[in-house]
């Protein structure tokens, strides 16, 4: 097996077509295929599934995609620190939890390095894809938190997928909300206070255990929850429904906006505070890209300030 085949089976999965990919890698379908085949044999395992829909991965292709990326990624990032002449267009890749300190670190790397040379992609996304998109090199970093409450549950599974986690900043609870919410003014909110308004919390689809949810305290009970995708339908509750959200108080004016304040969560013996500790996730072992080194730069300055 060749780094040139591994590189042709990447393409195909993530180009959905041996026509399109055949195309993007600049080969003919045939030889693209002949290439592919011979992996398949070398390892007695069938990668891709062919069907009237198209291709998918099978379930030896999605175990294999993932050690393939993980070699490629790491071939690029040598050729990148020692390789002369290496011309072709670096990608970097990030995927998140919903933070807007992430998004803004990510919009300073792009600005600094540029995309004239450079492929990047940012995933704001559920918590297990976070780690998904990692474990198979889909992303070089992610980033997420832990807690008390669902540490032993995130560490299982990223010791599973070969992971390790990096602590960035320890934080406390606060109440994410309007600023003309009724408790907006307010030093510090009780969840009893909360009970009239509605806890927005990010959708984790299908596994939607409390260990996996993006919020603190979210073994609590909430009379009443409304489930989002995305930051800014979030945001858009909170203006017209005087929802809140709670999170680490770490927020970005400059994404968005001032319309908004994070105001210390008050405990008490029932509901107690915890700590949000907020990092990032890796490969075992990997030899981080320039890019990589970056934007951790970017999140630890950001974070510090």
């Amino acid at each position: 097996m060749t780094l040139q085949q591994l590189h042709y089976i990447i393409g195909v999965s993530e180009s959905g077509s041996f026509n399109k990919a055949a195309e993007n890698l600049y080969v003919s379908q045939p030889s693209l295929t002949s290439a592919i085949k011979e992996v398949e044999k070398e390892f007695n395992i069938s990668i891709f599934k062919r069907s009237s829909k198209g291709i998918s991965l099978t379930q030896d292709g999605k175990e294999f995609i993932q050690y393939a990326r993980q070699i490629y990624a790491q071939y690029e990032n040598l050729l990148e620190k020692f390789g002369e002449g290496f011309q072709r267009k670096k990608k970097f890749s990030v995927s998140c939890q919903h933070y807007s300190f992430a998004t803004k670190s990510f919009v300073e790397l792009v600005k600094k390095f540029g995309t004239s040379e450079y492929e990047f992609s940012i995933f704001e996304t559920k918590t297990l894809d976070v780690i998904e998109n990692v474990a198979t090199q889909k992303s070089e970093i992610g980033i997420l938190y832990m807690s008390d409450f669902n540490r032993k549950a995130i560490k299982k599974i990223l010791n599973a997928n070969d992971l390790v986690f990096e602590k960035l900043i320890d934080c406390k609870a606060f109440v994410y909300l309007w600023k003309n919410h009724p408790l907006a003014k307010k030093t510090s909110i009780s969840l009893e206070e909360l009970k009239d308004y509605p806890c927005l919390s990010f959708d984790q689809g299908g596994n939607s255990s409390f260990y996996f949810a993006e919020e603190i305290l979210t073994e609590n009970e909430y009379p009443k929850t409304i489930k989002t995708s995305d930051r800014a339908t979030n945001l858009n509750l909170m203006v017209g429904l005087n929802g809140y959200t709670l999170c680490s108080g770490i927020i970005c004016e400059e994404l968005n906006g001032s319309n908004f304040v994070a105001v210390p969560f008050k405990s008490d013996k029932e509901n107690p505070n915890s700590v949000m500790e907020i990092g990032y996730i890796l490969k075992k072992n990997i030899i981080l890209s320039k890019t990589g080194e970056e934007y951790i730069e970017q999140l630890k300055s950001y974070l510090k300030a």
